[in-house]
C-alpha cells in the first residue's frame, strides 16, 4: 500500500441534520477515510474557525461564507453537495402590534440581521430587491456580530447595535422595524413581511433552479488534490447519508441536491446577488467554486 493509498482520518464539522444523522453515527462508512466530528450544536458557530483557522479537513459551510473564502484564498473547495437548505420568504418578519408593514414600506426604515454577511440576508435582501423593488441601499441594516471572514469589513452605510441588545427583543420594542428572524417567530406578534410567503417561495424554487442553497460541503484544498479519491468518497458518503435519511420525495429531499447541475442555478443567483451587496468583489464562474475532481461528481 503506497501513502497515497493509505486509509485517511479528517476532522469534520458538520450540524446534526436528517441528512447528516447516519454519516455523524457511524451507519455508513469507507475503507478509504475515518470522521472524528467536532462536537457541534449550531454549526455557524463553528465557521469562523474553520475560515480563520482552517480548523476543519471537511465541513458544511454557508454558501456566501465560502464565497468571501474563495475571495480571500482560503485553502478550501466546494464539493457539489448541499447540507442546509430552505425557502427564505419566511424568514424576514415585523412586528403586527406596531401596525402592518409591507416590502414596499421598507425605504428609510432599520431591519435587523445577524450579520450582514449572512447567507440568508444575502438572500432575503437580493429577493426583496428582484421581486418587490426594494432598493436595499435606502434599507437601515442593523447588525450584531462580526462577519466570519477577518479580511471582509462590512459597508460604511451598515450599523452595529448597541453591545448587549437582542434582535428580536429589538424588534418587540420598536427599536427595529422588521429583522431576518429565521425559520420560526419566538412570538405571536411577528408576522411574516412577504405576504403569502409558502406559497411565495414554492412558485420562487420552481421559477429558479431550486430551494436557495443555505450551506454546502467544503474539503481542504491540499487534500482535494492529493486524494481526489478520498474526496470521491466523502461524496458518496454524504449521498447515501442522505438516502438513509427517508425522505424521498418529500420537501428536504428535494432542497437537499447533489451534482453541479442541481446546484448551478442557485449558485448563480447568490453570487450575483453578493456581487450586487458588496459581498465579494468579482463575480465568479460556478464552475471556479470547484476544482477538476469535485466539478464532475455525480451522485
Amino acid at each position: 500500500m503506497t501513502v497515497q493509498d493509505r486509509p485517511v482520518t479528517l476532522q469534520a464539522m458538520f450540524g446534526s441534520y436528517p441528512n447528516t444523522q447516519a454519516l455523524k453515527k457511524g451507519e455508513i462508512r469507507s475503507p478509504l477515510l475515518s470522521l472524528e466530528f467536532a462536537d457541534v450544536k449550531v454549526a455557524n458557530q463553528f465557521f469562523k474557525p474553520l475560515v480563520r483557522e482552517q480548523r476543519f479537513d471537511l465541513s458544511e459551510l454557508a454558501i456566501v461564507t465560502y464565497l468571501q473564502a474563495k475571495t480571500y484564498g482560503k485553502p478550501y473547495v466546494l464539493l457539489p453537495a448541499v447540507v442546509v437548505s430552505r425557502s427564505q420568504h419566511h424568514t424576514i418578519a415585523y412586528n403586527s402590534e406596531r401596525g402592518h408593514l409591507s416590502p414596499a414600506d421598507l425605504a428609510g426604515k432599520r431591519v435587523g440581521v445577524r450579520a450582514y454577511t449572512q447567507t440568508t440576508g444575502a438572500w432575503v435582501r437580493g429577493i426583496l430587491a428582484d421581486d418587490y423593488g426594494v432598493d436595499v441601499d435606502r434599507v437601515k441594516w442593523i447588525t450584531f456580530e462580526d462577519p466570519h471572514l477577518a479580511e471582509y469589513h462590512d459597508p460604511a452605510a451598515i450599523t452595529r447595535a448597541p453591545e448587549g441588545k437582542n434582535l428580536v427583543q429589538m424588534l418587540l420594542d420598536g427599536e427595529l422595524d422588521a429583522a431576518i428572524v429565521g425559520d420560526s417567530f419566538p412570538d405571536p406578534r411577528l408576522k411574516t413581511l412577504i405576504p403569502d410567503a409558502e406559497k411565495v417561495a414554492a412558485g420562487w424554487a420552481a421559477r429558479h433552479g431550486g430551494i436557495p442553497i443555505n450551506h454546502m460541503a467544503v474539503i481542504r484544498e491540499s487534500i482535494a488534490k492529493s486524494r481526489p479519491d478520498v474526496v470521491k468518497e466523502v461524496f458518496r458518503l454524504l449521498v447515501d447519508s442522505q438516502k438513509r435519511a427517508g425522505t424521498q420525495g418529500t420537501d428536504q429531499a428535494a432542497a437537499i441536491r447533489f451534482g453541479l447541475d442541481a446546484v448551478r442555478a442557485s449558485l448563480e443567483i447568490i453570487i450575483d446577488y453578493s456581487v450586487r451587496q458588496k459581498l465579494i468583489p468579482r463575480r465568479f464562474t460556478v464552475d471556479e467554486l470547484f476544482d477538476d475532481t469535485t466539478r464532475v461528481l455525480k451522485p
